[in-house]
């Protein structure tokens, strides 16, 4: 089926870069090549307010304006695609007027918020999450690890939404080797923020040889890079530059607990560099250990077993994720508007 016009709600969008964003972006460009007209209501398109213990991420204060942007054009189908200000503002604007939307669960808020705040708020942000996704046609999640573990939980509707890599970008350039790099053998590499529930410390502190290497940047950069002098920041890398940047390395090492996928572990195979990880939601649905990567409470460990593995079978594994599977995947779990007349 093809739609005419659809539309995005998200709270997350560029500048911010994430896995969020980027899967987002790849369905709009894919419904896009198909003809179908395309609105993302985002943040940039209201007054925002920075988050507090975040602040490269901007809430939006949804306004009148919201209604009328999902309303006017009468859509073929409206997707609410986070948690946050706007796609709560949505959720209630689309069930006030028995409109049929869609959500996704991208990202592991319960376990975020019991990082940062504890245990004792794990009940209430549930709850939350329950109500928000409750109406929905639809919710999307990555993995079948993560859609059993919602319907365990109560969750209705759960439908697999699989992401992808693009193997044609994210490919190991052998001459990059010695280009910006200089560094001691063999490289162990993060990618992706660098916050308190990425866990990035875990990773500074295991035991490895050769050099350590970060690549990113958050609200936890300035202090584990004093902390840890003995490691490279670079910062964050876009484009042909982190691709180069990736080929030099020998070892993803992502320590993250908190994941409902991990795009950033398809990028590192599709660059032919196997993974370390813990078995967890996410990791557990793309490594196979001794293949393409090592799980394991022992980080350290586990990235030294992965120099033992073959690039050839990282790649192979990242093959396996396409973006247009999950581009089928999207379209096919959208819903269809009846467009009954709106409340005022």
């Amino acid at each position: 089926m093809t739609y005419k016009h659809v539309i995005i709600v998200t709270d997350a969008w560029s500048p911010q870069v994430n896995g969020v964003i980027v899967s987002l972006e790849r369905m709009r460009e894919s419904l896009e090549r198909e003809g179908t007209k395309v609105t993302v209501i985002q943040p940039n398109m209201f007054f925002t307010i920075p988050l507090f213990f975040y602040p490269e991420i901007l809430l939006a204060i949804p306004t009148a304006r919201l209604k009328k942007l999902l309303l006017k054009d009468k859509p073929d189908c409206i997707h609410i695609a986070t948690e946050g200000p706007l796609g709560i503002s949505a959720r209630m604007i689309c069930t006030r007027n028995k409109i049929k939307f869609t959500t996704s669960y991208h990202t592991n808020f319960q376990q975020y918020m019991e990082v940062r705040l504890g245990k004792w708020i794990s009940g209430i942000v549930q709850y939350c999450l329950k109500w928000f996704h409750s109406k929905s046609e639809a919710t999307m999640v990555c993995t079948p690890t993560m859609k059993d573990s919602l319907q365990k939980k109560g969750f209705k509707n759960v439908v697999l939404w699989p992401l992808g890599v693009d193997p044609e970008f994210f490919v190991r350039n052998e001459n990059a080797k010695g280009k910006s790099l200089n560094l001691p053998k063999p490289i162990f590499v993060y990618f992706g923020r660098i916050a308190k529930e990425k866990n990035v410390e875990e990773f500074l502190k295991c035991e490895l040889p050769g050099s350590k290497l970060i690549v990113g940047d958050g609200p936890d950069r300035a202090s584990l890079e004093k902390k840890y002098p003995n490691t490279i920041f670079l910062g964050y890398k876009h484009g042909k530059a982190l691709v180069d940047t990736l080929s030099q390395c020998d070892v993803f090492v992502f320590p993250s607990r908190t994941e409902t996928f991990g795009l950033v572990v398809v990028e590192a195979l599709s660059c032919g560099i196997p993974v370390a990880a813990h078995d967890t939601l996410g990791p557990k649905d793309i490594i196979t250990p001794g293949v393409d990567g090592q799980l394991s409470e022992d980080l350290s460990c586990a990235a030294k077993e992965c120099l033992k593995l073959s690039r050839a079978s990282c790649r192979k594994k990242a093959l396996t994720f396409s973006w247009d599977k999950s581009f089928h995947s999207f379209k096919n779990n959208l819903v269809k508007i009846d467009h009954p007349s709106t409340k005022k």
